[in-house]
């Protein structure tokens, strides 16, 4: 290539209607230029991560448990902890992010373990507020175990607040769903509570 030659970088195409076409005008709207080597894939790249970060709308609950129920004489209480989440904040849509604490108490019926993290995951990849996704997940479990109560508690950090707004980089939020026994029985809430009071905050 002959020196000082100018290199003609050619902005791709895209569908009419598109995410990614909708982003390329974002980016003017910033006063960004699309066609800049930098910028060239970003409106592809975008879209294909809002279709990942949402692709719980799309998820079925009954193939993602694909009969994953077993019958088992017990009724003593089923955790899993500091399952880790990721999601969009449904009014900013900036991450909001942590972890969540699931029991349930089966009712001779219990889940595969690998389970739970996946429908915390069905209803975090979509836009949310933390209050719903935290009611949301312990319904499914309800409707799908079928046990004797369940109990959720969400923690997370919300971009909304650390990088915008009030700034504040170390606040936390925490939301909680009590379901059956856990909500009309204080000895089984409690010994919830103490079993995860390691991993809360």
């Amino acid at each position: 290539m002959r020196k000082n030659a100018v290199v003609k970088v050619m902005t791709p195409q895209r569908e009419r209607g598109s995410i990614a076409e909708a982003m390329e005008g974002v980016l003017k709207n910033l006063g960004e230029d699309p066609a800049r080597e930098g910028l060239l894939r970003t409106p592809e790249r975008s879209e294909k991560a809002l279709r990942f970060l949402t692709s719980g709308y799309t998820e079925n609950l009954k193939e993602i448990v694909n009969g994953a129920l077993f019958q088992v004489k017990t009724d003593e209480m089923v955790i899993v902890k500091d399952i880790e989440f990721y999601s969009l904040c449904e009014h900013h849509m900036l991450p909001f992010f942590g972890k969540m604490h699931v029991a349930y108490l089966p009712n001779n019926r219990v889940i595969g373990l690998s389970k739970i993290p996946r429908i915390v995951d069905v209803f975090a990849r979509r836009l949310q507020v933390q209050e719903r996704l935290t009611q949301e997940v312990a319904e499914a479990l309800e409707e799908i175990c079928e046990p004797r109560g369940v109990a959720v508690i969400c923690e997370a950090r919300h971009f909304c607040m650390m990088m915008r707004g009030v700034e504040k980089q170390s606040s936390s939020t925490t939301t909680s769903a009590m379901r059956g026994a856990f909500k009309r029985n204080r000895e089984t809430r409690q010994e919830f509570l103490s079993l995860v009071q390691k991993s809360l905050g």
